[in-house]
């Protein structure tokens, strides 16, 4: 996955130039190739599309189920859950306020939008947002499947928490079923996904092309517009997660960053969580003297279910497509996007980065009330803002674990 990112990163500077020089020759023929061409990127992203739904859903009551089961099983589970959750809000709601400070400072020009968004067909319009009180009946679905049918997202996640958490009070034989059930369809979908990025190159080539004969050169100028707003975000949050961690487990600045320095390491030339996990424990039981029987369990949890910049990266991507299209999102619809956001975070765990960049973006955008056909296209140069993701997971896993174990130590202490 990791040499199909830069191979697609490839197709899409191939495919913005060679749509700028089809805008250039000012060919009739060449244009009507182009635009032949580009069909071919509409029905590759529909392929992709198509998974959301199924997929988000899922995703969602697999992860409440193994979550709320997880939290059951002791102590220090449950408060690590806890703090979790509390850091996965809190890195959303700071997430939403560095987007928008960023996107205010250095903002993109109306003209280079429009150019930009001309790639993908008609530019949408904002909506009307809703009221609180159409907003506040609408959190629950009187109708799942039309809501989904309708990408209605929030209160379908609203509809699959409810479901999530209900089956953990079943029979355990149902619960197994279920359970069963709702992992074959999510794995078959990410199977799904993984033959249509099998094409993305292709796909990814063929969108911007038609971004390219329409905007020009310009594109590339939005899209490194794009990449610096992202990843400006992400390693903010993971100045953040570092922040927390010095701040709430009370080790010396000193010692807690140079622990971090090999996680560091690790984490960028992997870009996986995972493989960061041995070298965590380390830091965590050698540099930071945490407890193990605190590292040992704590640190395996955060790598399985919590991703602390997911959510504020993920509104990032969604608030910067609103920005191109003028779209201003109210107060409820940033609440709705947030909890969207939340929800996503723990279903989309352990999916490969390119997988989950579809299946966590495009339910914001929904809640948001903002179109996802650009994402065909950003989902190539996510390879950049993704080695940040990577870093600042880390450094949360190691922060949270650093807490907890403070906590641990404090309650050893003889009274």
């Amino acid at each position: 996955m990791k040499f199909l990112s830069f191979i697609v990163l490839g197709a899409l500077v191939a495919g913005v130039l060679a749509g700028a020089g089809v805008r250039a020759a000012e060919a009739g023929w060449l244009t009507e190739l182009a635009h032949a061409i580009e069909a071919f990127g509409g029905l590759w992203l529909n392929t992709l599309r198509m998974t959301v739904i199924p997929l988000i859903v899922s995703l969602l009551i697999l992860g409440v189920a193994s979550v709320a089961d997880t939290a059951r099983t002791g102590g220090l589970v449950a408060r690590a859950v806890l703090l979790f959750a509390v850091l996965i809000l809190f890195s959303a709601t700071y997430g939403v306020i560095a987007v928008n400070g960023l996107l205010a400072l250095f903002p993109v020009a109306p003209v280079e939008a429009q150019k930009f968004l001309a790639g993908f067909g008609e530019v949408a319009k904002a909506t009307e947002p809703p009221s609180f009180a159409a907003w506040l009946a609408g959190l629950a679905p009187a109708n799942p499947v039309r809501a989904a049918a309708e990408d209605a997202i929030l209160p379908l996640v609203t509809f699959a928490m409810f479901f999530g958490f209900a089956v953990t009070k079943i029979e355990p034989k149902l619960r197994e079923a279920i359970v069963t059930f709702f992992r074959g369809v999510s794995e078959a979908m990410i199977v799904v996904v993984r033959w249509v990025l099998l094409a993305a190159p292709l796909g990814v080539f063929a969108l911007s092309l038609g971004l390219g004969a329409r905007a020009g050169l310009g594109a590339a100028g939005t899209l490194a517009h794009y990449v610096f707003i992202v990843t400006s975000v992400v390693a903010s949050v993971t100045v953040l997660a570092w922040l927390l961690g010095v701040l709430f487990s009370r080790q010396p600045i000193g010692r807690f960053t140079t622990a971090l320095f090999p996680v560091w390491a690790v984490a960028a030339a992997t870009q996986s969580s995972l493989a960061s996990l041995p070298v965590m424990l380390q830091a965590c039981l050698r540099s930071l003297a945490i407890p193990a029987r605190v590292a040992d369990v704590t640190l395996p949890l955060s790598v399985a279910v919590f991703r602390f910049t997911s959510a504020p990266t993920n509104l990032a991507v969604c608030f910067f497509v609103a920005h191109l299209y003028g779209i201003e999102p109210s107060m409820l619809q940033i609440v709705g996007a947030i909890i969207v956001a939340f929800a996503v975070s723990i279903g989309s765990v352990g999916l490969p980065g390119q997988v989950s960049f579809i299946a966590s973006i495009a339910p914001i955008c929904f809640a948001l009330g903002v179109p996802i056909e650009i994402l065909g296209v950003l989902i190539a140069v996510e390879v950049i803002p993704d080695i940040f993701r990577t870093l600042g997971n880390t450094t949360a896993d190691v922060s949270a674990t650093a807490i907890l174990g403070k906590g641990e130590k404090d309650e050893e202490k003889p009274a």
